[in-house]
């Protein structure tokens, strides 16, 4: 992700409702979620503005939407949220690891497959 991007990305995200229906749809998982359970979601928000949120989302790469049936399917761009970390995150130790390991900590307890965390 180059900065240009990044900016896109973060314009985007500095929205709440759009910061909402990210955090929604990755937690919905590659699957996604109907545009109209997210609009749910959002309080029922109405459809217009559900449109123009996602519109938003979709044009800074961080949502990608499918057609099935009469839906529109949304979802999460894990590649485009994982490079928007990894251009946060590229140059943040400087060789100094432990400003880093925090970081990279909390995502990897995130991102444990459910069994491994009840075995802990």
């Amino acid at each position: 992700m180059n900065e240009k991007q990044a900016l896109e990305a973060f314009a985007a995200l500095s929205q709440e409702t759009r910061l909402r229906i990210v955090r929604l749809l990755v937690t919905a998982g590659p699957q996604g979620l109907p545009a109209g359970a997210i609009g749910e979601a959002m309080d029922g928000a109405s459809s217009s503005r559900m449109s123009f949120h996602l519109g938003q989302l979709e044009h800074a790469g961080l949502v990608v939407s499918r057609r099935e049936g009469r839906s529109i399917i949304y979802s999460a761009a894990y590649p485009a949220l994982a490079g928007l970390i990894t251009f946060l995150m590229r140059d943040c130790c400087q060789g100094h690891p432990e400003v880093c390991n925090p970081a990279i900590a909390t995502l990897s307890c995130c991102c444990e497959p459910v069994g491994e965390q009840a075995d802990a």
